[in-house]
């Protein structure tokens, strides 16, 4: 099928005329002629009534779907080589950066943390490791990147931070093993993280720190994997949560800001974490966030804003998580002791077991020894039914977006077309498209079927444990470790 350039105006008809804009859309020229000066006159007066915003999304729309018709145009060979994801190159270009990065990160310094997280991360989601001595290198840095009194900095002798806090650790789950779990201060963690706690529920990011939704995700998502939640870190925090997600359904910063992927991804995994995640409106969420995916098939973080590649998770996950989270005939929602399956074509919903009266069963202590932490379920995992479900999103299409429009041939993934690749976007790029490959799983068990999985079985990635992006496998091991260390 042959895609067309959509129209961004009711005045802009360009089928007929190949035209090109650069970034700030001030040079304009007709590619080829056989049109008449009248026409090509209209259409500069044309452009030239577009906004920037609309000049940029016309720009988009040009070059992804000028990718979408090369690739319906060529042969089978071509085809196949486009589609697909190049493990040894992406490989490559990990490697290289986990092991040496140029001048040009310096402005990343205080950011190193998250680097070995995104490296980490992508190179586990290509169901690779990394060897023995990068690994040791890597513990020994995130190790010095440990504060004295808890939380992790952004480099050796830095502030602690929560964002650079949950990074380090989830790079270090990712590395598994006793060497590098053990290498977390559980103590000191807990009360960095009760430090960092505010009057009003939420979470500052550092001492005399901003506090947003991102601090408050940050904070919990680190508690629950190291096991160390409890009613003094969650109390309020639901509140603060509440408070941030706007009119348009989707999760803000803070009170008052504007509903953003980002956002909406921490605060509604943070919700599910403490079991509050019913408090939301999840009607007016998801609609807010399936409506994010646009004609490029990508994902945009905010209304009227360009698709991004890194919102292929942000975006993509809290769908996923939503539909889960629906439960049998009247959308009645339960926290993350029980996230049910999502919906049917006929969104109705069923729940496989009835954890509620758990909690009520005088045996529930000793005979859940090995599923609970802290009254909660360890797995929050149970997002499964046994029976394919309709998505709520286009899973095929936000994967061919991925693999034609965000990777780069040579290794990485980028934002868009005509931007460069780099480690952040290739981590939410591939986190993303595992989403997508494994949205339709009826139960965790089981691998996708051939048919959801754009290029193949050979662009399989490892599934992501989807409230804290970590591939499955190394959260199972970090939550039996923790569950232990209790």
């Amino acid at each position: 099928m042959k895609f067309r350039v959509p129209v961004v105006t009711r005045l802009i008809r360009l089928k007929c005329v190949g035209l090109r804009l650069d970034r700030s859309g001030l040079n304009r020229r007709i590619c080829h002629g056989g049109h008449g000066e009248s026409t090509r006159r209209r259409v500069m007066e044309e452009l030239s009534s577009l906004t920037v915003s609309q000049r940029e999304q016309f720009l988009v729309e040009n070059d992804v779907f000028g990718i979408y018709n090369y690739f319906d145009a060529s042969d089978v060979s071509t085809q196949k080589y486009m589609m697909e994801i190049q493990r040894d190159k992406q490989l490559d270009y990990l490697m290289k950066g986990l092991r040496q990065l140029g001048p040009q990160f310096s402005s990343l310094d205080a950011n190193r943390p998250w680097l070995c997280y995104w490296i980490l991360h992508s190179i586990a989601l290509l169901g690779e490791t990394v060897d023995d001595e990068l690994e040791s290198n890597a513990i020994d840095f995130l190790g010095r990147c440990q504060g004295s009194e808890g939380g992790y900095g952004g480099g050796p002798g830095q502030l602690p931070h929560l964002a650079t806090t949950y990074a380090a650790v989830n790079a270090l789950v990712t590395l598994g093993g006793d060497k590098a779990l053990s290498s977390i201060n559980r103590e000191k963690m807990s009360c960095f993280l009760r430090r960092m706690k505010d009057t009003s529920g939420g979470f500052r990011m550092h001492d005399m720190g901003e506090m947003d939704v991102r601090a408050c995700y940050t904070a919990i998502s680190v508690a629950s994997i190291l096991n160390i939640m409890d009613d003094e870190l969650t109390q309020g925090l639901g509140d603060y949560i509440l408070s941030c997600q706007t009119y348009e359904g989707g999760i803000g910063g803070e009170p008052g800001s504007e509903a953003h992927g980002g956002y909406t991804y921490c605060g509604l995994a943070a919700m599910i974490l403490i079991n509050e995640v019913d408090r939301l409106n999840l009607d007016s969420l998801m609609n807010w966030a399936v409506h994010r995916q646009g004609l490029e098939m990508g994902f945009q973080g905010r209304t009227n804003k360009l698709v991004d590649g890194c919102y292929t998770f942000w975006q993509a996950a809290p769908c996923v998580l939503l539909q889960r989270l629906y439960s049998t005939n009247d959308h009645d929602v339960h926290g993350s002791s029980h996230i049910s399956e999502g919906t049917n074509e006929e969104h109705h919903a069923h729940d496989e077991d009835d954890l509620e009266d758990s909690d009520d069963d005088d045996d529930s202590d000793e005979d859940n020894d090995e599923d609970s932490v802290n009254g909660h379920r360890i797995h929050h995992t149970s997002t499964y039914i046994n029976r394919r479900m309709q998505l709520v999103f286009d899973s095929l299409g936000l994967q061919r977006y991925v693999l034609l429009c965000s990777k780069i041939p040579d290794g990485g993934f980028r934002d868009k077309p005509r931007k460069p690749r780099d480690f952040y976007h290739t981590c939410y790029c591939l986190s993303g498209l595992s989403v997508a490959q494994h949205a339709w799983l009826k139960d965790e068990d089981t691998p996708p079927l051939t048919r959801d999985i754009m290029g193949g079985y050979s662009n399989l990635l490892e599934p992501v444990q989807l409230l804290h992006n970590i591939v499955m496998d190394q959260y199972n091991e970090a939550i039996e470790f923790f569950f232990k260390a209790a």
